[in-house]
């Protein structure tokens, strides 16, 4: 006989709703009277309670008289919870938390410095305007509390008041009294109340600080009395020192210099920033290189702790790196990769390996890379070959080895490494024209290993360039051909170019292909780029061969491995940035936080302005103020005439009208010269009289060079957009 359990009817169930959840933990909050004198009842109903507030029930704020009606026990647990009850609901239900500020006031008196503490933490932190009316006449009385732990409190709540009310502080004395806890026996108030300070500094634009060289001296000889949050904090203000001297710089330096040996990677970095700092106003090259020196073993040794640690110090070396190349100079082995690296460890270690090769250590490097390229990881085996193919650029002593090594991997016939190598290898004939040239045959070979754009546009770079050395140059651009109009725009707008570098080199060979990619590129594509570029191509071939040649295979720019490097203005306000969020992306800080007060060196007779990072112009952070206008005349100034060079009167509105007048001649005269003489000549031309059409066979606007004349009188003179 088998017995079955029968569920009882879900109508018979009882059901506890919301209401009867609070119900229940109010009886628990006033259960227990006399008979539990340690309060257990009470803490376990709190307890629950905060466990479904920070499950975001916003239930539980019925409960709110009960809770403050628990704020006089005489209990520090019981005060805890019951505070951050008032600070998590105090803006929902402002009518009755209002009711807490005389039980807060009181505990303000309290003999224990804990509670008083906490209490003044507490008002500080809601954001109502009788919390924050309340909390001003209290934080001037605790400023002056004889604990030190109350004061370090009562210091932050200064700038927690500045972020609720900045008019209000800012008419108070909150800030001169802030500023005479700088003078405080204890390290740790006077620590706090400078990171106060520096957290209203950075949100005003009416505060200034300023340290002159007695206060900065006396920070640094507190630094080893403070916490490590303490240290941090000093060690930020620090940064708002100007030395007026070299030698006060260097003697602040070589005193904070011991915190480069501290277990917290915070302290490190921080005072890694501010030597880096106080290193442009030092004048002594012997004593700059001596700190550099320095720098080099905690950045090491911040390497050993955890990866999110090393991340952060290996984006930072690449920084310090770009400013101070002399750190780290001899350290290069550090930096090769573990078996057991995080990618994004492994992938910032390889390029700190590239910055740091140079001829003596390159032997070292290439065997270190010929590792990584036989990893299993794909994304950092590419990055391998592509630091190999980099180095060959960066040091040309070596390059002859960096490809010998880039053959050896694309012997491998691995799909991506002989894809990455194409790529390198075309740059490597961009740096070393006519030198390289022999291993041509061994990538025409691998041809069918090419599936990526990137890869396929480079092989047809090298393709057209050297398509007078490659006897069957056709036929391979042939292959690629067949699938133009599937390939990418990237591909495509190599297959053109060097279809019409093939036609200029070998015209026999090219007549037949040049015709039929020109007429796909205009006709067939919808990408604008495309088809300008091969109605471009049309026209100048269609004019002048000679000219066509001296543009297309004319002398190509130079190309160099470090166009990675941060302009200069960006560097400079980097270094004074370094361990903060905005290193680890190395963007401006106002680009990853978009209030924060941008830092530039802050002018001195000390400061070094010859060792400061300068653009290709000469100038600190180069010419960065140009007007769009010297832009669009290649940095010619606006007033200069463009075809004559000399300066032109300023006009005011006169001006534009002129500017549009010399276009119009200019762009007529242009267009009569572009005119294809002949009509339906073997590239398509038109050679009607009415200037030329987008698309030969297409009914479309035909565009005639307007008047200039008549170009002046649409839109007053003074539209350029027509």
């Amino acid at each position: 006989m088998f017995m079955a359990y029968i569920p009882p009817p879900a109508s018979s169930l009882p059901f506890r709703g919301p209401q009867g959840k609070v119900a229940e933990l109010r009886l628990e909050l006033n259960s227990g009277g006399k008979k539990d004198k340690n309060f257990t009842t009470k803490k376990i109903a709190l307890k629950k309670i905060v466990a479904n507030m920070t499950m975001s029930n916003n239930d539980m704020v019925a409960l709110f008289p009960d809770i403050i009606g628990c704020m006089a026990i005489q209990s520090l647990e019981i005060k805890k919870m019951c505070f951050l009850f008032l600070v998590n609901y105090a803006r929902l239900r402002s009518e009755i938390a209002v009711k807490a500020i005389p039980v807060l006031e009181h505990d303000m008196e309290d003999p224990n410095p804990l509670v008083r503490a906490l209490a003044l933490r507490t008002m500080s932190y809601i954001h109502v305007r009788e919390f924050v009316e309340a909390t001003v006449p209290t934080v001037k009385h605790l400023l002056r509390d004889p604990d030190p732990y109350v004061r370090k409190t009562a210091a932050f709540c200064v700038a927690k008041l500045y972020d609720h009310d900045k008019h209000m502080v800012e008419g108070s004395d909150l800030i001169d009294r802030l500023n005479g806890l700088l003078r405080d026996d204890n390290p740790t108030v006077v620590a706090s109340a400078l990171a106060s300070l520096m957290d209203i500094w950075e949100r005003s634009d009416a505060i200034k600080l300023t340290i002159d060289y007695s206060n900065a001296s006396k920070m640094v000889s507190i630094l080893p009395d403070c916490s490590e949050w303490g240290q941090t904090y000093i060690l930020e203000a620090l940064m708002s020192y100007v030395p007026q001297e070299s030698g006060e710089a260097l003697l602040l330096a070589e005193r904070i210099a011991p915190r480069l040996s501290h277990s917290n990677s915070a302290v490190v970095l921080t005072c890694i920033r501010v030597m880096l700092y106080l290193m442009n106003y030092i004048a002594d090259p012997k004593q700059t290189s001596a700190l550099c020196r320095k720098l080099s073993p905690p950045l090491v040794t911040l390497l050993a702790k955890g990866p999110e640690v090393q991340y952060l110090a290996l984006r930072n070396a690449l920084l310090i790196l770009q400013r101070r190349p002399e750190v780290l100079r001899n350290d290069i082995r550090v930096f090769f990769c573990k078996y057991n690296d995080p990618i994004y460890v492994k992938v910032t270690k390889l390029e700190l390996i590239f910055m740091l090769a140079n001829e003596k250590n390159i032997d070292e490097v290439l065997t270190e890379l010929r590792e990584y390229a036989t990893e299993i990881d794909v994304h950092f085996v590419r990055k391998a070959v592509r630091a190999i193919g980099k180095l060959a650029i960066k040091i040309e002593p070596a390059a002859k080895q960096c490809i010998n090594l880039l053959l050896e991997l694309v012997a491998t016939k691995i799909t991506y490494i002989v894809q990455e190598a194409t790529v390198v290898i075309r740059n490597i004939f961009r740096k070393y024209p006519n030198q390289y040239e022999s291993i041509i045959g061994t990538l025409c070979e691998n041809l069918d290993s090419l599936d990526e754009p990137e890869a396929k546009a480079a092989m047809i770079w090298v393709i057209g360039q050297y398509a007078s050395r490659i006897e069957n140059s056709d036929v391979l651009l042939e292959d690629f051909l067949d699938s133009f109009a599937e390939e990418t725009v990237e591909v495509q707008l190599a297959l053109l170019t060097a279809t019409v570098k093939l036609f200029i080199q070998r015209p026999t060979k090219g007549q037949d292909l040049v015709p039929r990619v020109l007429k796909w590129a205009t006709e067939e594509t919808d990408n604008p780029d495309l088809r300008d570029r091969a109605y471009m191509y049309w026209r100048l071939l269609s004019t002048d061969i000679d000219s066509a040649k001296r543009i297309v295979m004319g002398e190509k720019p130079a190309i160099t491995a470090e166009s990675e490097r941060l302009d200069p203005a960006t560097l400079e306000e980097m270094c004074l940035n370094v361990g903060t969020l905005a290193t680890v992306y190395l963007k401006p800080v106002q680009t990853v936080f978009r209030n924060a007060r941008p830092r530039r060196l802050q002018d001195s007779p000390a400061l070094q302005r010859h060792e400061l990072p300068a653009s290709p112009g000469g100038a600190i952070g180069g010419d960065a103020n140009k007007s769009l206008s010297m832009f669009g005349m290649g940095g010619q100034p606006a007033d200069l005439d463009p075809r004559t060079g000399r300066g032109q009167p300023d006009n005011g509105n006169n001006l534009m009208a002129q500017a549009v007048n010399d276009a119009d001649e200019y762009f007529a005269g242009q267009m009569s010269g572009m005119r294809i003489q002949e009509q339906g000549d073997s590239f398509g031309g038109n050679g009607g009289d009415g200037g030329y059409v987008v698309n030969q066979y297409g009914g479309q606007t035909l565009y005639q060079p307007a008047h200039a004349g008549q170009m002046q009188g649409v839109g007053g003179g003074g539209d350029l957009l027509m």
